[in-house]
């Protein structure tokens, strides 16, 4: 039996989760983009200006939110957009975070977790597709591991990287370096998609939608 995004069942950890959701909203069927974003308040005031612009696009196009679970830097700006906009807002966070007062309380659904393996693979699974803002190493960290999966085949759904004033361009910089030096396919860079803008995101999300990877493993001879 496969779940969501192509992970067997039995490939996945028993998670211990506690789930407050609204009772109006059980039955609610909304695609859900998994955002991955930074937690800083620290940050130039323009990565919010983008997040809070990416939530309300969101809404627009008929999108609910999973993500995080916090209430801070751009988890937090991205969930109050949603909400604000009438969209539904998913949050997934561990116990500890939730401890420290972290957690975005207003949220449709609040998933609490134990430890950050459980929390990414049930955004994972809840996620219809996966957009990475600018961010730190638990973003870059959380995207790639997508686009592991992705290269396996084991996850199908659309990634996109917002490139945010360049933001990853030496990234991308080293995904050409990787392919110039045969560590994955030419077929991997279809993998993923890349946007400058926040209406380019639900373009490059359909763009990606049925793109297939290649099998990963290279003939030896």
């Amino acid at each position: 039996m496969n779940t969501a995004g192509g992970r067997k069942a039995n490939d996945s950890p028993v998670l211990s989760v506690s789930i407050r959701v609204h009772p109006w909203l059980k039955n609610t069927m909304t695609k859900l983009l998994c955002v991955y974003c930074s937690s800083s308040d620290r940050l130039d005031p323009k990565y919010s200006t983008a997040a809070t612009e990416l939530g309300r696009a969101m809404v627009a196009h008929g999108w609910g939110l999973v993500y995080g679970g916090g209430k801070t830097g751009l988890m937090g700006a991205t969930a109050r957009a949603v909400k604000k906009h009438g969209g539904r807002v998913v949050g997934v966070i561990p116990g500890f975070m939730k401890t420290r007062e972290l957690a975005f309380d207003e949220a449709d659904e609040l998933v609490t977790v134990i430890t950050l393996r459980e929390r990414k693979l049930l955004m994972e699974t809840r996620a219809d597709a996966f957009v990475a803002l600018p961010g730190g190493w638990g973003t870059l960290e959380e995207i790639m591991e997508i686009l592991a999966l992705r290269q396996l085949d084991v996850v199908k759904k659309p990634c996109v990287f917002f490139n945010q004033d360049g933001f990853y361009n030496p990234l991308l910089r080293l995904f050409e370096r990787m392919l110039h030096d045969k560590f994955f396919k030419p077929s991997n860079m279809e993998l993923f998609r890349v946007a400058s803008t926040v209406p380019e995101i639900f373009v490059q999300i359909e763009a990606a939608a049925g793109v297939q990877a290649e099998p990963k493993w290279f003939e030896t001879r």
